[in-house]
């Protein structure tokens, strides 16, 4: 299977972020519709949760709003409260070691839901590099404040009320000036469904936090986050995707004082780490490494490296290939960035 992936660069949303979202637009209509427009909350009942958990993104919610057209049904999917509900399969770990703790990533979906850009902006006055979801939401990222964030599919059936996480993220690599903060930000703004939410500063200090619908989150200093919380509810999700072995194989790996930060990063390309069910709609659709000091951004591909970094970042496109792991991992270089 490929895949055409953008890299983009535009201060403020404007037509460079509005092709995202027509491009974007008919997959993700769909899937805000699948369960009935009944089933979504109303323009105004998004408005006010928007106001009141985060209302230092309204601006910025509403320029988008207009460039995508100003529909009511636009408005409601762009607030991404109370959203269809949909799962991921993602495993993630903080190399902490100096000179430059990462960050690093795998994202695990449905190739036809997935937006395929990083997002280079600065929507309210500080640079962000971001994967994007829901075309403004944040799937991974980091920002000129020194923090990188990720998220991970919580491993419970559970839908309640709240937003969906990846617009938590923007708001964080928007706002938060700290880790502090940011672990405030995750804990009070309610999350629809879980998950475990994973933030490093520059100096390597890390918080996952777990959150859930239905309970209070849970902030830990786990480096290593797969797709469970303890006690593990749903067994038959948890075993079908490894969710156990992959987070003891990072760990494993994370404290083997022999292994090196580009070595660790391969492991992510790899079995059980890396997933190839493209053919039934899932797999890794790519590895993703940040470097919250430097503001190094890294994607990898088994064929495949993009580098940026928030200082130095090019708009490019890569035709990448979604397969199985092949000896050739990263041959094919794209060194737009500079780790420093």
């Amino acid at each position: 299977m490929h895949k055409r992936v953008w890299a983009v660069s535009e201060d403020i949303p404007g037509t460079k972020w509005k092709e995202v979202f027509e491009r974007c637009w008919d997959g993700y209509r769909a899937w805000f519709l699948r369960e009935g427009l009944t089933a979504r909350p109303t323009y105004l009942e998004s408005v006010r949760a928007l106001r009141k958990f985060m209302p230092e993104l309204l601006p910025t919610y509403e320029q988008i709003v207009d460039l995508a057209g100003g529909g009511d049904i636009t408005a409601r999917f762009l607030s991404l409260y109370r959203p269809t509900p949909y799962m991921s399969g993602c495993s993630q770990a903080v190399w902490g070691r100096r000179p430059y703790p990462a960050l690093i990533r795998n994202y695990d979906y449905n190739p036809s839901l997935w937006d395929a850009t990083m997002l280079h902006s600065t929507w309210n006055g500080r640079r962000v590099i971001a994967m994007t979801d829901c075309v403004w939401g944040v799937l991974d990222g980091v920002s000129e404040a020194g923090l990188a964030v990720s998220l991970a599919f919580g491993g419970r059936r559970v839908v309640g009320d709240g937003f969906g996480i990846p617009l938590v993220l923007r708001y964080v690599l928007e706002f938060a000036d700290s880790l502090r903060e940011a672990v405030r930000m995750v804990r009070r703004i309610p999350s629809h469904m879980t998950y475990n939410v994973t933030i490093v500063d520059r100096r390597g200090r890390t918080r996952t936090i777990h959150v859930s619908p239905d309970r209070r989150p849970v902030v830990t200093r786990q480096l290593v986050a797969t797709n469970h919380q303890l006690p593990i509810e749903w067994t038959e999700y948890v075993k079908a995707t490894q969710s156990v072995e992959r987070e003891e194989y990072l760990q494993l790996y994370l404290r083997n004082r022999s292994e090196r930060k580009n070595q660790f990063v391969d492991r992510f390309l790899k079995p059980p780490v890396y997933a190839a069910r493209f053919e039934k709609g899932w797999g890794t659709l790519y590895t993703a490494m940040y470097e919250p000091m430097s503001g190094f951004a890294a994607l990898r591909w088994p064929a495949h490296i993009l580098e940026q970094s928030l200082s130095s970042f090019r708009e490019t496109t890569l035709d990448i290939h979604l397969g199985a792991p092949s000896t050739q991992a990263g041959s094919d270089i794209m060194n737009t960035g500079s780790a420093g």
